[in-house]
């Protein structure tokens, strides 16, 4: 009985021991993106490494940044030189990417799909082969859709998805990119990895190390550098087995390889990218009217998986949300409008202000979100849940911060107004306004307000009325609230 009492006290050690063990990792685990977000200062940041290509180059900020840490999110930057083509590749997060200037095309391949676009037998095609006057022997090329790409277009890449994109333009084109990498999509770590499924990406950036070296952070890994030392996939499998599964000769398999392509993970087209696609004014025309007839929203029918719609311009004043004349608009992209974003869990915000203008103080309840300022520059009060300033300062074009979810913001545009696009961790990212009409001051009711600020009753329906405008507070009604205090 001794023996028998003894080994179930034993077993019940054990198992109290081990259920501890586990209660403790799973609260460390619950705990750490907690604790990266008790953050007692946040800074405007600018891209702390680029890797230069044939075509042109990337910009990383750097990820390590408590305030990315806080919100698990990456972001850079694409200059892509005219006749440009950024290599296929996919990414183990899902991505939201902002076309700041310029015009291309890009291409999404989507698993399982069919190739809608395709040339008939008979057609010839351009460029060097119509002028040799071949054709190709009952063959004809067909791929999946491709896309034209404009300013303004935000464009919606699901995690693993393989995509590309080419500069047909005449001058350069800008893309920002916003990775989620702590989105349930991301099953790796919080670290963006891009596969590359053509070239050599780490060829030119070698030969640029010596010029400027990045400013690596302690811990930092070579795997937080993903177009640094990155081969493309291929490269990793044995030649015969690729010349066996393409079925073709062992020099086109070493090409796949990509091992003595030195353009980097950017490159130039000899000649114009010879691709099946719509005009673009027709396909222009195509999505205004489908999404005047869906009303923005999906009904199963219209939307299939083959036929998402992957990108959405948010620069379109007449798809403005909060429009104040004297002071600015405001265009919310979310999953009501942009169906494929509820899959990805993500939204958009393009902000513009007049000079001076002010978006009332607010805080957003269900998302962070990453700022990036495309023109002019922005002041910016940041507000911790301990009423601390974290930040305050002007941000300028082409700098980054993160407002974490609930932290209370207020913007002020500087003397040339403002411009920005705003990345958000939720489809349906939601806002609480502290002041102005619907506002959380202007719903309590007088009394609540009158004790909670120790004000007299009048003064209390002076500070829930006052402010007649809403979201967007143009400089006059700024001015007449000072005056009507001076007075």
């Amino acid at each position: 009985m001794a023996f028998k009492a003894s080994l179930i006290l034993s077993f019940l050690l054990l198992f109290s021991t081990c259920l501890a063990r586990h209660q403790q990792q799973q609260q460390k685990q619950q705990q750490l993106p907690q604790n990266q977000c008790q953050i007692g200062r946040i800074d405007a940041l600018e891209p702390y490494d680029r890797i230069q290509a044939e075509a042109g180059v990337t910009e990383f900020w750097n990820a390590d940044e408590k305030q990315f840490q806080c919100a698990g999110v990456e972001f850079l930057r694409h200059v892509i030189q005219p006749g440009g083509l950024l290599l296929p590749s996919y990414v183990n997060a899902p991505l939201l990417s902002f076309i700041e200037k310029g015009r291309g095309v890009h291409g999404v391949i989507l698993p399982g799909c069919p190739e809608t676009y395709e040339y008939s037998q008979e057609q010839q095609f351009s460029g060097q082969s119509e002028r040799r006057g071949q054709k190709f022997q009952g063959l004809q090329d067909r791929h999946q859709k491709v896309r034209n790409l404009n300013q303004g277009d935000v464009v919606a890449i699901p995690a693993g998805t393989a995509h590309w994109i080419y500069n047909d333009g005449e001058t350069e084109l800008v893309a920002v990119v916003f990775f989620d990498t702590q989105n349930s999509a991301n099953q790796l770590d919080q670290n963006h990895r891009r596969f590359f499924l053509a070239g050599n990406p780490q060829g030119q950036s070698e030969q640029q190390q010596g010029q400027r070296q990045p400013r690596r952070q302690q811990g930092q890994t070579q795997q937080e550098q993903p177009y640094r030392n990155a081969g493309n996939i291929f490269n990793g499998f044995d030649v015969e087995f690729l010349a066996e599964a393409f079925n073709v000769d062992r020099e086109t398999a070493e090409k796949l390889q990509g091992q003595r392509d030195q353009r980097g993970h950017i490159v130039n087209v000899e000649q114009d990218l010879q691709i099946i696609r719509p005009p673009q004014t027709r396909e222009q025309q195509e999505r205004e009217q489908q999404g005047g007839r869906q009303g923005g929203r999906s009904n199963g029918f219209e939307e299939t998986i083959c036929s998402l719609k992957l990108s959405e311009n948010i620069d379109n004043p007449t798809h403005a949300d909060f429009v104040n004349p004297q002071a600015g608009r405001i265009t919310n992209l979310n999953s009501f409008k942009f169906p494929v974003l509820r899959q990805l869990q993500l939204s958009a915000e393009r902000g513009e202000l007049h000079p001076n203008a002010i978006q009332a103080p607010h805080w957003t309840l269900n998302a962070h979100s990453l700022v990036y300022i495309t023109d002019g520059s922005l002041r910016i009060q940041i507000v911790n849940n301990a009423g601390e300033s974290v930040f305050d300062d002007e941000l300028r074009e082409g700098q980054v911060v993160v407002i974490p979810q609930n932290f209370a913001v207020i913007k002020r545009a500087g003397e040339q107004g403002s411009r920005w696009i705003s990345f958000k961790t939720n489809d349906n990212a939601m806002i609480a306004n502290l002041a102005g009409r619907v506002s959380a001051i202007r719903s309590m009711p007088v009394d609540v307000v009158a004790n909670a600020y120790q004000l007299s009753r009048n003064d209390a329906q002076k500070l829930k009325f006052s402010q007649q405008e809403s979201l967007l507070l143009s400089p006059s009604s700024y001015s007449r609230s000072q005056g009507r205090a001076s007075a």
